[in-house]
């Protein structure tokens, strides 16, 4: 079952996915902005008289995120009311509970007065600042142990994760009680890939906060990283017995953990607890791909094991998929493309949060090594990839000058790139069609194709994958530049089984934002299929929905032969291309197919990319239009763009 995984590109989205939850789930450093909040909102120090020696309350509730809410103004009335018992009580349970430093009790007026300015500047992003106070605060009292956790934040936040981590072991050394240093410890570790340590300091936290469901979360992850598959897979039904508000994505970590021990039924019970509790999580979508490949299989082997038994059974004769009632309510359903609502439940905003700072509204986000991305703040940003013709002949040597950009009918606020095609680093996917429908010419495709990719990828700094899609996606080469092996990837591809084409182009797409970049790059998906669907589990609305959210440009290649009227799969493929601001060609026979694919190669090299801050953005999910306008010595040219994209929706949005 494992191999069967992997021949059918689930093991690729599992196995590429878990590294995402660093950053999608919380994992690493948060913004500081959200994580020096205080349960009442602003300064934890307003409204505290000066002169007074408060009692801090550190929460440590299951919902905390990097910084403790830390309110002084209580630290005033446990001393006003010192003798009260019922209090006392409850500070003595909150010191045993890990949640709060006695040693904090006696850091004195100046001390805190220094903690309190840093925290104002922590809730600003003022990182650089706070770190002077705090640093004023410990000097002034040693012992302050709060003060080293927030300096620790302050210095990670500012990417000295060096003297970060020195402030997390101090202040875990002045007080081993006190929880969350090792939780800080540990999202530090993970953030350096250094699952062991990680495991070992949230077992530390534990060891106080037993039953918090957000650290045993980060355990479940440290131990499924760390090969811990069924030590990961207990953590998280002992998450599921808690009141674990807001902690589904543990099951997610729990499933990938089942998939490694081939336990698939394990898997698809904890694929179904995190759609059930999550469903709108940006995994959602790879959850539901991977849990229909685990379904799907046990259907085939049930129909397998009916044909044994009935090998009589007669063979239906294939439909005509090319203008199937299916594909007819797939073009009436997609919409026209400006339609304006909400991007509910888009495949990639994932990738909104996790990958390409180039893309729309991308994270910013530093690369750390394999498969480790740290989120640092969220920027509304547009990438456009658009290519300019003149009577049907590109157009190049184009200057920002030639250029005027709208975004939602208005100027951009700021322009901050704009570079030809050549010059950017190129991210390519080549999707292949290997459902029976192109078995007559499909070695002469591949030939084709793995040519396309040898002269495609000529600088050192291309990467490209192969995949193959039948009933589902199939990675045969992940991302590289060797031409052999990506040809390699192209003659492992065999023919079999329907055409899940809306699924395929949405997981490439998926795929191609998710990789890790330090850079703006141009994303371009090469698909080449008749159009023919009849597998999928996401509509063609869904798959414009994840081009746009991607900031992927799809070329679509048709493989029918030639003669007869435009088909409905013909449509699919031209829609396809021209949502994304591609291009679809349309051979009909070999020796074009080949020419098509020469073309295809100038094209992609002689586009530009534009990338620019909207003016007046609203994180309300609706749809946002992108008008480009090229004109050069008096002649206006035609542009090939994508028209738009959804803006994200924060979680608050109505």
């Amino acid at each position: 079952m494992a191999g069967w995984l992997a021949s059918r590109g689930g093991s690729a989205f599992l196995s590429k996915a878990p590294h995402l939850l660093l950053a999608l789930f919380g994992l690493l450093a948060l913004p500081l902005a959200a994580c020096a909040q205080t349960s009442s909102g602003g300064n934890p120090l307003a409204g505290t008289t000066p002169g007074a020696v408060p009692l801090i309350n550190v929460g440590g509730g299951p919902n905390d995120a990097q910084f403790f809410a830390m309110d002084f103004a209580q630290k005033l009335l446990e001393q006003q009311n010192h003798k009260n018992e019922k209090e006392e009580a409850r500070r003595s349970a909150l010191i045993a509970s890990g949640t709060v430093s006695a040693l904090d009790l006696a850091a004195p007026n100046k001390a805190v007065d220094e903690f309190n300015k840093a925290s104002g500047l922590l809730n600003g992003r003022h990182s650089d600042e706070a770190i002077a106070h705090l640093q004023k605060a410990i000097a002034t009292y040693p012992k302050f142990v709060s003060a080293h956790n927030y300096l620790g934040m302050a210095y990670q936040d500012t990417d000295k994760l060096d003297m970060a981590r020195q402030e997390y072991e101090t202040a875990a050394s002045l007080d081993a009680k006190f929880s969350q240093s090792f939780v800080n410890l540990g999202r530090l570790s993970m953030l350096q890939g250094d699952y062991a340590a990680a495991e070992s300091n949230l077992q530390k936290a534990l060891a106080t906060r037993p039953t918090d469901a957000s650290v045993l979360t980060m355990l479940a992850y440290a131990q499924q990283e760390n090969h811990e598959n069924a030590a990961a897979i207990q953590t998280v039904n002992k998450i599921h017995s808690l009141d674990h508000q807001g902690m589904g994505h543990a099951h997610y970590v729990a499933a990938v953990a089942a998939v490694s021990l081939n336990d698939f039924l394990t898997a698809q019970r904890e694929f179904d607890f995190f759609l059930q509790e999550d469903p709108e999580n940006p995994l959602a979508a790879t959850a539901r791909y991977n849990l229909d490949i685990l379904n799907r299989h046990q259907q085939e082997v049930a129909t397998a094991a009916t044909a044994q038994q009935n090998p009589a059974a007669p063979v239906q004769a294939r439909a005509d998929l090319a203008n199937s009632e299916h594909l007819k309510a797939q073009l009436a359903g997609a919409g026209d493309e400006t339609a304006d609502d909400r991007c509910a439940n888009c495949t990639a905003d994932v990738l909104r949060a996790a990958a390409d700072p180039g893309a729309a509204s991308l994270p910013d986000t530093s690369y750390a090594g394999p498969n480790q991305w740290t989120i640092r703040k969220v920027v509304d940003e547009v990438a456009v990839f658009f290519g300019v013709t003149s009577a049907g002949h590109t157009v190049t040597g184009l200057t920002l000058r030639d250029i005027t950009v709208r975004d939602d009918n208005q100027p951009p606020q700021k322009i901050l790139q704009f570079a030809p095609g050549s010059k950017l680093p190129l991210r390519i996917g080549l999707l292949i069609d290997t459902s029976g429908s192109v078995k007559p010419r499909f070695s002469f495709e591949k030939h084709a194709a793995a040519r396309f990719l040898q002269q495609m990828l000529s600088n050192p700094s291309d990467l490209g994958f192969v995949a193959g899609f039948s009933n589902t996606l199939k990675v045969t080469q992940d991302f590289i530049a060797d031409h052999d092996r990506l040809t390699n990837g192209v003659d492992q591809l065999s023919n079999s089984g329907g055409t899940a084409l809306f699924d395929a182009i949405s997981n490439a797409c998926w795929k191609l934002a998710a990789y890790p970049e330090q850079e703006r790059v141009a994303k371009v998906l090469v698909v080449l299929s008749d159009g023919e669907e009849n597998s999928s589990h996401s509509s063609l609305r869904q798959t414009i929905r994840d081009m746009e959210a991607a900031g992927v440009t799809v070329y679509t290649i048709s493989t029918k032969e030639s003669g007869g009227d435009k088909t409905d799969a013909d449509k699919v493929m031209q829609m396809l291309a021209d949502r994304s601001g591609g291009e679809a060609f349309f051979p009909g026979d070999m020796q074009t197919l080949s020419r098509s694919f020469d073309r295809l190669r100038d094209e992609i090299r002689s586009r530009y990319l534009i990338a620019y801050r909207p003016a007046g953005f609203e994180p309300n999910g609706k749809y946002r239009t992108i008008s480009i306008v090229a004109e050069k010595d008096g002649k206006q040219l035609k542009v090939h763009a994508r028209k738009g994209y959804h803006a994200r929706a924060d979680a608050s949005t109505p």
